[in-house]
């Protein structure tokens, strides 16, 4: 099943995506099936129905926080000059950083070299603590695309990441929550401007989604809704003013964003 949330007008809601294939392709008739409320309990239709073309495809969750992931493809370690962590390494984003497919990611004037980065993120779907690895799979409600927009040189320069990764615009996601998927081996790429830049496999992560969502709900509580971003395989590349950034993962389907100064 895929779950967006969409846009009708000035209306925000929840929805069921019909017509999408396996691969996250929608076909050219597709529709959403507006929920009654929130996605984390028994879904009920209002019985209203409106073809996808006609819906703004927002950021398929606003969570209480998004959790990041660093270092956790051992390529990309070693492409940015560093090991493999022994546990996790963990940041957090503001969700102001949120933008759905279609919006505008914007290079902020404090930065001369930005990133993308390709990553699975977890929708967490009840709330969670302290839960086991074999179990934590249980409270996940899907997964989703996200591109984690990363100012380089500002990460450099203050020596930890929240400021680099957290401005305005700096976390696309979408298009819709895939609720039906194994995460553990899924191809994920970045295209920029039609060139293939990165292009991995969740099972190469270092940490696994179940270890992810354990080690999290360890120092953390986990509410519906809130993201775990799962890291980024290598192949990170700047990202200027006119580029397109089309990330992709197998089963989910795709976002694509336009950059601007």
């Amino acid at each position: 099943m895929f779950i967006a949330r969409v846009g009708l007008g000035e209306r925000v809601a929840f929805a069921v995506v019909e017509g999408v294939d396996a691969a996250g392709i929608p076909a050219a008739d597709a529709t959403v099936e507006i929920l009654q409320s929130h996605p984390f309990g028994e879904l009920v239709t209002t019985g209203e129905s409106f073809p996808l073309t006609d819906v703004r495809l927002l950021p398929p969750m606003i969570p209480t926080k998004i959790i990041g992931i660093g270092k956790n493809y051992a390529d990309h370690a070693k492409e940015m000059g560093g090991e493999v962590p022994a546990e996790p390494i963990c940041f957090l984003k503001p969700t102001t950083t949120l933008i759905g497919t279609g919006d505008v990611i914007r290079i902020p004037w404090q930065s001369e070299h930005v990133e993308h980065e390709v990553e699975l993120a977890v929708v967490i779907g009840r709330m969670a603590r302290n839960v086991k690895p074999e179990e934590a799979l249980d409270y996940v409600l899907g997964y989703t695309v996200a591109n984690d927009v990363s100012a380089r040189d500002i990460q450099k320069r203050d020596g930890q990441w929240t400021r680099a990764k957290g401005f305005d615009t700096f976390l696309p996601m979408g298009p819709w929550i895939a609720t039906h998927l194994d995460p553990s081996r899924l191809a994920l790429k970045t295209l920029v401007n039609d060139d293939v830049k990165q292009d991995g496999s969740t099972h190469d992560l270092v940490f696994d989604v179940p270890a992810l969502v354990a080690f999290c709900s360890e120092s953390m509580t986990l509410l519906p809704g809130d993201i775990i971003l799962t890291g980024t395989p290598a192949g990170v590349s700047p990202i200027v003013d006119g580029d397109v950034v089309q990330c992709v993962i197998e089963g989910i389907g795709e976002i694509i964003n336009t950059v601007e100064a």
